[in-house]
């Protein structure tokens, strides 16, 4: 038994909301279909993300780049139609572009290799000059369409991954710092005040953050931020339909943003901010870890410490719209998404969503528990349980005493396990259907919420107390607020005369 104790007025600490700063998404060409867009709208409505940063701003489906032949000479013409259309429709929604800048448009491209199932092209443009002319006018555009004001509160990263061969031809370190000196000053050049940052690294080659900062502080070249990826998968299993991963601890990841806010401070720009634009579990999007309650039971620790060492982490993605292994070929896949298709919430979502009640003035905080007190002075639990291995079924149990200044409170408790708010389990009893039924999907929509509790405790000495035990892989939310009673007001009012009694 877990016995936690809060003191009467005893603050540890501030939570910062930077978990949900930005969030990952598909390639940005898939802003075009209605399904990505209603899967937006829903995420942005219940977690209320600021951001969301995508690949393939500049790939041949968005169509910014296009030549035309005249005279036998080659122009070049820059085609908005599409981007403004998905533009357009993130800030309807409330939502601004964390703007990654790439991949190469095939016509400027050096070379034809590409990534992903649509093709990215992933080598170095062949022509300087015209990759900054085409910088400069997408940038001139933006704030021609939408203000100064607007664009200069957009984060422009530069690239994906370039210390992988599969997104940066060789891996060529030399050629990104190129990339990115061309690339940052002619959007400075447009608009000095627009921030820009790189590396956009995975794990594995810290010494990039190093050299990239040195390179920037060395040749005068403007960073503004520091962006970096994470992930815990280890070594994957390929099977045809699905990859399997297994994880290490959670504190992996915690140490690598930890290690990179290290490395930012004895380097050449001790204070410059740390963005994680990419971080989940696994790092395929056939994974089926991603369906799991075990994913927002793991994770729910990067979301209740990972503010204390970087400025933002974005869950990579929202939704399960998504293709860079190719078209998913059944509902759960083991993709990405906080939501499935369909708009069916995952165990993740929900975790998510339980963070986002959480208060600014934290009461308590552990390995597995987060105490707040919110601005009207009530207070949010939540609290996690991974399991590790199969074997183990080790449960959590709490006994916790919270100082209210209340006579009595109502608390409402919301929790997703192994069997509440876990859609994928559902799926797998109705037989693992590809493209489930009208019906099939609408009973998935009804499984895929949390188990809601509420009931009503009188204040004893000045505390309640709280006691409940958490499952394999479970998360939990208590909300605590007064109870105002306004049951004297009603005249008549007598619940014995209910049949059924009360």
């Amino acid at each position: 038994m877990n016995h936690i104790k809060i003191e009467k007025g005893k603050y540890v600490g501030v939570f910062p909301d930077n978990w949900k700063f930005c969030v990952g998404s598909g390639r940005i060409g898939l802003a075009l279909q209605k399904e990505y867009i209603d899967a937006l709208s829903f995420v942005k409505r219940h977690i209320d993300f600021k951001y969301l940063r995508a690949h393939g701003l500049l790939h041949d489906d968005v169509g910014i780049y296009r030549e035309d032949i005249v005279d036998g000479k080659t122009i070049p013409f820059y085609n908005f139609t599409y981007i403004d259309r998905i533009y357009d429709s993130f800030l309807e929604i409330g939502i601004r572009p964390f703007v990654e800048i790439g991949f190469m448009p095939s016509k400027l491209a050096s070379g034809d290799q590409t990534v992903f199932y649509w093709r990215g092209n992933v080598t170095p443009p062949k022509d300087y000059k015209e990759w900054e002319k085409l910088i400069k006018n997408v940038v001139k555009h933006f704030i021609d369409r939408y203000g100064e004001k607007e664009v200069t509160q957009w984060p422009f990263e530069i690239w994906n991954e370039p210390n992988l061969t599969v997104f940066w031809k060789d891996a060529n370190q030399a050629e990104y710092f190129k990339l990115y000196e061309v690339t940052v000053k002619a959007i400075k050049e447009v608009n000095e005040n627009i921030k820009v940052g790189g590396p956009a690294i995975c794990g594995g080659s810290d010494y990039w953050i190093t050299d990239f900062l040195n390179f920037c502080h060395k040749n005068n070249v403007p960073v503004d931020f520091l962006t970096r990826h994470a992930y815990t998968g280890k070594p994957p299993i390929y099977t045809p339909h699905f990859v399997y991963q297994d994880v290490h601890p959670i504190e992996y990841m915690l140490n690598e943003f930890k290690t990179v806010r290290e490395m930012v401070k004895n380097s050449p720009f001790p204070n410059l901010p740390i963005h994680i634009t990419e971080f989940n579990s696994s790092y395929h999007p056939l994974c089926p870890i991603h369906d799991t309650p075990f994913n927002a039971a793991y994770l729910a620790r990067v979301l209740s410490e990972g503010g204390d060492y970087v400025d933002s982490f974005s869950y990579w993605t929202f939704s399960d719209v998504f293709e860079e292994a190719g078209v998913p070929r059944s509902l759960f896949h083991g993709g990405f998404g906080l939501v499935a298709f369909h708009n069916i919430p995952k165990p993740v979502f929900h975790m998510f969503t339980f963070f986002n009640a959480m208060g600014e003035k934290i009461l308590y905080r552990d390995d597995h528990i987060l105490i707040t007190e919110r601005e009207d002075k009530s207070v949010a639990l939540i609290a996690w349980n991974e399991v590790m291995t199969k074997e183990e079924n080790q449960e959590r149990k709490y006994r916790i005493e919270i100082p209210v200044d209340y006579k009595e409170v109502f608390i409402k408790q919301k929790l997703i396990d192994e069997e509440y708010g876990n859609p994928w389990r559902t799926w797998i009893q109705m037989g693992r259907p590809r493209f489930p039924s009208k019906k099939q999907i609408e009973t998935l929509r009804e499984v895929a919420t949390p188990k809601v509790t509420t009931f009503r405790k009188t204040v004893e000495n000045g505390h309640i107390t709280l006691e409940f035990t958490l499952g394999k892989n479970a998360v939990t939310l208590f909300e605590i607020s007064k109870v105002i009673d306004e049951s004297h007001t009603y005249i008549g009012l007598d619940d014995s005369k209910i049949p059924g009694g009360y």
